[in-house]
């Protein structure tokens, strides 16, 4: 079997020496003629310079292959573990020299566009310092400088100017350095300049080198660049504020008083840093607790998106806080816990949660939980019956007067005329008020107030 050119090349012109003619195979392949084939390929290999010498060079291992297959070579004997596999050999020969056929590519225009986009990407993804913003700038300014000098022309007719784009960034605040977007669009023009001009592995070799050292130099400054990540959680702390609001006489430790401080002036971004930034269970549970009683005052759209994350692990501290937020945005989270009658703790809190919020597409879920024949636990069927009365729908008018007529349990009962009561209609009040005279306390005293309310409304009003 022959394989390649068997003529062997004319001498150049200008006295180089002529071209090695490609090695043959015999037809009938033996162990010794495959090994001394894959050593000339060997030494083609070495001395391939383009990346056509490297397609022949794969076109003579391909042979190779067939004339492995086709040889007849002795078998391993399968119970002697240490036994000759000459075919087996050969293919690991075959296979080591593909591996380098694949070392010997490129590099290629490509791998400098993966490597620029992967620049980009971690100049996108990472929060820097101050001092590492500008650190990334400078690497950026930089390696856009050494891309003009590859690929000038090249750079020159792209769609977006690099350079302009760092300018137009500086300009904005030039004492400054270029924001992260601008930063990344630099990069990603160079990325398309450099696609546009197509370069090629051999006759662009020079340039694709010169890229690669200024994407090397890139990564390098990126890695040297200062993170967040880097500093410790109380420098990282003190570099964005946190322990500004303190004066001379501070509480142990100085994160709890600083907490308190920023609780007092409503800091809500603050006590989230805190929250986010030191991990002890102490600054945790203070931290929350301080969401709980600002209430509706630390209430924004960071807040509530950190409190329900916690609130749909079930957690009841982050339920709480959403109730006294009232935030309406954990309205579809809580609703969903409403009938888990087995955690009836946690039935509880989300009960008292709804109401805070006024969540009016829980008063159907809330007046089922008042059955009496449903498997809700008796001691929480008064919070349902008080979370609608401060949800005040009008809906909820008939399943409460149902509940204060007919349940058995006079705190379900009490409940529910606590709950008509504040919903406050006619209705709802001529429907306690008919219990005034009960014999149950706590039932009669709603019952009482419901009667003054109406007689209040009965009165005229004063004249002038």
């Amino acid at each position: 079997m022959s394989n390649g050119d068997d003529d062997p090349a004319d001498a150049a012109d200008d006295g180089e020496p002529a071209e090695t003619a490609a090695p043959t195979l015999p037809d009938d392949a033996t162990e010794e003629s495959l090994t001394e084939y894959l050593d000339e390929i060997a030494d083609r290999l070495e001395a391939a310079e383009t990346e056509a010498d490297l397609d022949d060079v794969e076109a003579l291992l391909a042979d190779a292959e067939t004339g492995i297959e086709e040889a007849d070579l002795p078998e391993p004997d399968e119970d002697d573990e240490d036994a000759d596999d000459p075919r087996g050999d050969l293919e690991d020969r075959v296979a080591e020299l593909r591996d380098g056929v694949d070392d010997a590519r490129g590099p290629y225009g490509e791998d400098v566009v993966d490597a620029i986009e992967s620049a980009a990407g971690t100049v996108e993804d990472t929060e820097w310092t101050d001092d590492g913003r500008e650190d990334v700038a400078a690497a950026v300014e930089s390696f856009v400088d050494a891309a003009a000098d590859a690929i000038d022309d090249a750079l020159g007719d792209a769609d977006e100017d690099p350079e302009a784009l760092l300018a137009e960034g500086e300009a904005a605040d030039a004492a400054a350095p270029a924001p992260v977007d601008q930063l990344v669009a630099a990069l990603d023009a160079v990325a398309g300049a450099v696609t546009d001009a197509d370069l090629d592995a051999d006759d662009d070799a020079d340039d694709i080198a010169a890229l690669l050292d200024a994407t090397d130099e890139l990564e390098a400054g990126l890695d040297d660049a200062e993170e967040w990540d880097d500093l410790e959680t109380h420098e990282q702390l003190r570099a964005q504020g946190y322990y500004d609001v303190l004066g001379h006489y501070k509480d142990f430790p100085v994160e709890w008083a600083a907490l308190k401080e920023h609780e007092a002036r409503g800091n809500v971004d603050m006590i989230l840093l805190a929250l986010d930034s030191l991990q002890s269970e102490f600054m945790e549970r203070h931290c929350l607790e301080a969401f709980e009683r600002m209430g509706k005052r630390g209430k924004t759209e960071a807040s509530v998106e950190e409190i329900l994350g916690r609130a749909e692990k079930r957690d009841q501290p982050a339920i709480r806080i959403l109730g006294t937020m009232a935030a309406e945005e954990a309205t579809d989270t809580l609703v969903e816990y409403v009938p888990e009658d087995s955690n009836p703790q946690l039935q509880k809190v989300v009960f008292k949660a709804l109401g805070e919020i006024g969540a009016s597409e829980a008063v159907q879920p809330l007046a089922n939980q008042l059955d009496p024949d449903g498997d809700t636990d008796e001691l929480v069927r008064p919070h349902a019956a008080r979370a609608l009365g401060l949800i005040g729908d009008t809906r909820a008018v008939d399943p409460l007067a149902d509940a204060l007529e007919a349940h058995p349990s006079d705190d379900v009962r009490a409940a529910a005329g606590w709950a008509l009561r504040q919903i406050g209609t006619r209705e709802a009040l001529e429907a306690v008020a008919e219990h005034a005279d009960e014999h149950s306390f706590v039932v009669s005293t709603e019952g009482e107030k419901a009667r003054d309310a109406l007689d209040d409304e009965a009165e005229p009003a004063p004249t002038a």
